[in-house]
């Protein structure tokens, strides 16, 4: 029965009147609302006959016998994909997204995306989700140990896309000047200039050989290292607005609960290298437990490379015309500004955590 019915132009502009309509209302769209528009110009019999079509080929759904249609996640899919024109921001709007970001010139990178993501809770009343991309192209180009105390020691690792990590390590056991010279040695020998991607398990499996009968007193080192090595190999989710996902009537409250618990999981579905806005719906993957849920999203780069991603996780029914517009904003803010290397790089974040054995 599907074959038989075209989707010609007038269907695919009455399947873009009754999204937007259900955007902006929240409640299914009859034929005589849709008549009543300026833009459409046929009558509400011809209306009723291509919402029904439009239902059989599986881009609207009626929830009751007597009530107006609503769209399915194919009617969203094809809206999004094909039908719908995207504003431009005003110059207002632009304004306010910069004060919200802060003051560029004194921001870090990490603050800068977490500002983003305030902002885009906020202004869009969903969850924000943050990743800072595993720099699978970046080489290690420097890795030290610093003396800051008795017993306490520093492990730097920058890389060379800007990235700066750093473990406080406090050991159990004095160091000796040739136990301290020879751990030294050996990870500038074996890290420095090792590319990121190529960092893994054998790798420090060999080290531990490799420390032999130092072992007990570099165990704290050999276990900070590689815990800022994981660090870097691994793309890190945060979230900001999550109870806006709990006060949503259309999410299923115990599927919000299990998204948020295995929230880690979405690196699958941003892993993919992409450009531009990405809509992804929680019925068209099973990585994505919130059933009648979208996650909107764009990736940020620096220097040309991918450096993470960020974007909204809510509702199929949101205003993807506002929202778009947003995220790709302040995407390439975000882009531009981390991107301005010379004057960024001083300004870095670097982690700081202390490991006691």
């Amino acid at each position: 029965m599907k074959g038989c019915i075209k989707v010609d132009d007038r269907k695919l502009k009455i399947l873009a009147a009754v999204i937007d309509e259900y955007l902006r209302t929240g409640e299914p769209v009859g034929s005589k609302a849709i008549a009543q528009l300026a833009h459409i110009k046929v009558s509400a019999a011809t209306i009723r006959n291509d919402m029904a079509a439009l239902e059989q080929l599986g881009y609207l759904e009626q929830p009751h016998t007597s009530a107006g249609r609503v769209p399915t996640f194919l009617g969203y899919r094809l809206y999004i994909d094909e039908l719908m024109t995207l504003p431009e921001l005003s110059q207002e709007e632009k304004s306010k997204l910069d004060e919200m970001l802060g003051d560029e010139k004194t921001l870090t990178e990490e603050l800068l995306v977490q500002n983003a993501a305030t902002a885009l809770a906020e202004l869009t009343q969903c969850a924000a989700v943050v990743t800072n991309s595993a720099p699978k192209f970046s080489v290690i180009s420097k890795v030290e140990v610093i003396p800051t105390g008795k017993r306490l020691y520093v492990i730097l690792l920058i890389t060379s896309s800007g990235n700066i990590k750093n473990k406080a390590c406090r050991l159990e056991f004095d160091l000796s000047h040739e136990q301290l010279e020879f751990f030294t040695h050996y990870i500038e020998e074996n890290l420095s200039g090792v590319s990121v991607d190529s960092l893994s398990d054998e790798m420090f499996d060999k080290m531990v050989a490799a420390m032999s009968a130092y072992i007990v007193t570099l165990s704290p080192l050999v276990k900070g290292l590689y815990e800022l090595s994981d660090d870097l190999r691994h793309e890190e989710i945060t979230m900001s607005g999550e109870d806006k996902l709990f006060s949503c009537e259309e999410l299923d409250k115990m599927e919000v609960v299990r998204f948020i618990e295995r929230k880690n999981e979405l690196t699958r579905m941003l892993d993919d290298t992409f450009s531009g806005i990405q809509v992804k719906f929680g019925s068209e993957n099973d990585n994505f437990v919130i059933g009648n849920s979208s996650m909107i999203v764009s990736k940020y780069r620096r220097d040309g490379k991918e450096a993470g991603s960020l974007g909204v996780i809510g509702p199929m029914r949101v205003n993807y015309k506002k929202i778009i517009p947003y995220i790709e904003y302040l995407t390439q803010k975000i882009t531009s500004l981390i991107s301005e290397e010379d004057e960024y790089t001083n300004r870095l974040p670097a982690d700081q955590d202390t490991v006691e054995l």
